[in-house]
């Protein structure tokens, strides 16, 4: 395994902490590690590099997402150090499973993709970390012990893209609150309380003495207007915009 996987994270952030030594004894029990990589030679790699700090333990290794969780369920470990890109099961699927049989752990994704997607999706996930291959060996003990403390990590170039994709959902919630809500008519009010009490377009037309076609123009007009695509969403959004109350 390589010296070097590149830098990581925000410099110097433990340097008035103390050495590895000073923070393994500080720990009652070491952080218990399970290393998930499809890659013998890159979990061997890990397991050498991690046995030279006090504080951290591998305590197994899985070689997929479907194994991981198995492990994960009979080690119950600390730390999940897993990668994302797997046969039979990913890593971000088992992120879910993992939490559901061992919900004290926590993951860290360490991996080489930079797609926003599978960071997005791994946070939604569950993980803790997103990190990158590039990182050094260093560097990997010192995320396993930021996570272990409750904090949470992520490359740099990766936190920059969630940054930016968090302030885009910010402003897209921004416009459409900035967006009146559509503005049906008395008689399309009228069809839509109808059709929330389950009544089909003839017995709408009979009620308000229109024709069964004047019923589905109606209709229509309602789900262009709110941009929906059936009866019942139209008036599932009529009641949570309160355009319509029933009762």
């Amino acid at each position: 395994m390589a010296d070097r996987f590149g830098p990581v994270l925000e410099p110097g952030e433990d340097d008035d902490e103390g050495s590895c030594t000073d923070r393994g004894a500080a720990r009652e029990e070491p952080i218990r590690v399970l290393v998930v990589d499809d890659h013998a030679l890159f979990r061997r790699g890990l397991e050498i590099v991690l046995a030279q700090e006090e504080d951290i333990q591998v305590v197994g290794e899985a070689g997929d997402g479907a194994e991981a969780v198995d492990k994960a369920a009979d080690l119950l470990p600390d730390i999940v150090l897993m990668d994302v890109r797997m046969p039979k099961r990913g890593g971000i699927e088992a992120c879910t499973s993992i939490k559901e049989v061992a919900p004290s752990a926590k993951i860290i994704m360490l991996t080489i993709s930079d797609e926003e997607a599978d960071l997005y999706d791994a946070i939604k996930a569950g993980a803790t970390g997103y990190l990158l291959k590039e990182i050094s060996t260093d560097e990997v003990a010192t995320a396993i012990r930021a996570v272990a403390d409750g904090q949470s990590q992520i490359s740099p170039s990766m936190a920059s893209k969630l940054l930016t994709e968090f302030k885009s959902m910010i402003q897209r919630t921004d416009e459409r609150r900035l967006v009146p809500a559509p503005r049906l008519t008395d008689r399309e009010l009228e069809v839509l309380k109808l059709v929330a009490t389950g009544m089909n377009n003839r017995d709408i037309a009979k009620e308000l003495f229109i024709s069964e076609n004047t019923v589905k123009n109606h209709v229509r007009n309602i789900l262009e207007k709110l941009q929906l695509h059936s009866r019942m969403e139209a008036v599932v959004y009529a009641m949570r915009e309160k355009i319509l109350e029933i009762r």
